[in-house]
């Protein structure tokens, strides 16, 4: 038999990825529901240290799961130091999940509340020689989570969302140059962290979630851009790309630690 590729479809969606990703079962996979009164503060959580240079922006892709923004790598110009982790990563790309309705989207969730969507900003630890091999390893990873939330209207996004015409199918890919995405944080950078994976296939156990407790804000007219983004390539049937999150999983006795009280 074929094996269908993975998606977010009843044939190939999140219940569907252990079959063909065992790990997905496994020690220590995410998003969680973040209970913040069962997070433990930790004195010892140094605040994040973000540094991006918008001249490491490359260019903006729709993969056919979600859209991602990419950014040179080569050098330690855009970077994620303190905070939880040691050492220096570097930005490889950020992405987006998002729901059909704005009741929905987040992955992590926040004592079961769900926001309509989540930016994850992907980085690498460079102790390793490359985002693939560090993709592997369990310090190799620091995905930074924001929630988006309806309310104001957001300029810097809506720099991505003018974007979209050109990435509505997927494998397209436009350049997107000078980005700034230090732009999409919140104001106030207390977060919570523990350790999980990918919430993607390969689901690798290798992410330290570094997830904000302060929501960025965009208006509904925004949100309702990004599901005119396409799962499907050019010429099949159109097929909206909405609802591109996985549910939180069991935490399985991990800690999850806070850095603000």
């Amino acid at each position: 038999t074929v094996t269908m590729s993975w998606g977010y479809a009843a044939n190939n969606g999140p219940d569907k990825w252990a079959d063909n990703f065992p790990i997905a079962n496994g020690p220590r996979q995410s998003p969680i529901d973040i209970i913040p009164g069962e997070a433990s503060f930790d004195g010892g959580l140094k605040p994040l240290s973000l540094k991006y240079d918008p001249s490491t922006c490359l260019d903006i892709l729709n993969n056919g799961h979600s859209f991602q923004v990419t950014f040179a790598d080569d050098t330690n110009s855009s970077t994620l130091t303190d905070g939880p982790i040691s050492g220096i990563y570097r930005l490889k790309q950020f992405h987006f999940h998002w729901g059909a309705s704005d009741d929905k989207g987040s992955e992590h969730t926040v004592a079961g509340t769900k926001y309509p969507a989540e930016l994850h900003l992907v980085h690498w630890n460079t102790k390793y020689p490359s985002f693939g091999e560090a993709a592997s390893q369990p310090d190799g990873l620091a995905v930074v989570g924001v929630f988006l939330q309806i309310g104001d209207h957001n300029p810097s996004l809506q720099k991505v969302l003018d974007a979209f015409g050109a990435i509505k199918a997927k494998g397209k890919q436009t350049s997107f140059p000078g980005f700034d995405p230090a732009t999409l944080l919140p104001a106030c950078l207390d977060y919570w962290t523990y350790d999980g994976s990918l919430t993607t296939p390969p689901l690798l156990e290798s992410v330290t979630w570094i997830v904000c407790k302060q929501p960025i804000t965009l208006t509904s007219e925004q949100m309702a851009k990004f599901r005119c983004l396409l799962f499907s390539a050019e010429g099949e049937a159109e097929c909206c790309m909405v609802d591109n999150y996985r549910p939180p999983q069991p935490l399985k006795g991990r800690s999850v630690r806070a850095s603000f009280k």
